[in-house]
């Protein structure tokens, strides 16, 4: 990696050490759509660079047309993510959490499985380009291409997606100034009127970080007021938040808080993507929840018996807002959207 001073050393699992060749396989595997159980679809397909590897939908959609409950997260600085869903505490290392998307069949996503498992291996081991990254990945390793191996190639490559070069970043640096919207946004975000920062803060803008010095971890999830359907404390079904994990009632409607990094491009927002625009997102921090008058999830999000002490009321005007706004678009890192390290080497093809 080449991080900024700020940015702690990231951790690696000692039975998976980075390697540039490791990276640049787990690179061709992501965005390879042979991958799948039905030969339509790559990681990349709910993970687009120019999206901060997120996919622009309100949920995601697997190889088959299946929808999953839950909108797709960005991958910029994964690595640093102590765990890696929105909800799952158990799933702690990238290469745990990739046997999800692959072979996972509630919802369906890369669609693979028992009986198509050898076939798609198959695919990959036929194309000899694949035989020379494996060899330099790998070297040494006796017998064919196989799972353990994509699977750890793909966490490398995934590792090495940094972002740390945002507007935001430089101004920290001293190379770059803010405007005075954008700095009045910064001093709201990072103050106690708005209080942004109690789950947004640190190098990667979360309150879920790990690195290789970290003694304690700590791994929140949050209720944000989101729903409270018929006031009874339910969310929609699927998305009952960490609840589903742990059988508490205390956790329902609990997720994890995504990092902001490259945030302006990762629309819509929530775990579900029922928040449409950043705008729209901070009107619902202002109100201190969400207030659904109609429909099938009616209640008073605002209202939910476990939702966060720190989201509250807060009194913002229309300029508050609009220089909050101002300050979350300097966390887009050009410079990531465009690295030709992250992107897909069979375009063109």
């Amino acid at each position: 990696w080449q991080l900024p001073a700020d940015f702690p050393t990231p951790l690696v699992p000692s039975d998976n050490p980075l390697t540039e060749a490791k990276a640049e396989l787990g690179r061709h595997l992501f965005y390879d759509k042979r991958l799948s159980g039905n030969g339509t679809q790559a990681c990349a397909g709910c993970h687009h660079q120019d999206k901060a590897f997120t996919d622009g939908r309100v949920v995601a959609v697997g190889s088959t047309g299946e929808k999953h409950p839950r909108n797709a997260q960005g991958l910029a600085n994964a690595v640093y993510h102590p765990t890696l869903t929105w909800v799952n505490p158990a799933l702690l290392s990238l290469e745990a959490q990739l046997q999800v998307p692959l072979f996972g069949d509630n919802p369906v996503e890369m669609g693979v499985n028992e009986h198509n498992r050898t076939e798609v291996l198959g695919r990959i081991r036929a194309d000899a380009r694949y035989a020379s990254l494996f060899a330099a990945a790998y070297p040494g390793a006796a017998g064919p291409i196989d799972w353990p191996q994509v699977t750890q190639a793909i966490a490398s490559f995934q590792r090495t997606l940094i972002s740390a070069n945002s507007r935001y970043d430089r101004y920290l640096q001293g190379r770059e100034t803010l405007t005075a919207s954008e700095r009045r946004g910064l001093d709201l975000f990072f103050g106690e009127k708005a209080e942004c920062f109690h789950c947004h803060a640190g190098h990667n803008l979360n309150d879920q970080v790990v690195h290789a010095s970290t003694r304690v971890l700590d791994t929140p999830f949050h209720n944000t007021g989101l729903y409270n359907i018929g006031n009874t404390g339910n969310f929609p079904e699927h998305n009952q938040g960490l609840y589903e994990f742990t059988n508490k009632p205390g956790d329902r409607g609990k997720f994890r808080a995504p990092s902001l990094r490259n945030v302006a491009v990762t629309a819509p927002y929530m775990h579900d993507g029922s928040v449409s625009t950043l705008e729209a997102v901070l009107d619902h921090y202002a109100a201190g929840g969400r207030l659904i008058t109609a429909g099938p999830y009616a209640g008073d999000g605002r209202m939910h018996p476990n939702k966060s002490d720190l989201i509250s009321r807060i009194d913002l005007d229309a300029q508050e807002k609009a220089d909050i706004v101002a300050f979350l678009k300097t966390l887009t890192d050009e410079e990531f959207l465009r690295n030709p390290k992250f992107a897909d080497p069979f375009a063109g093809q």
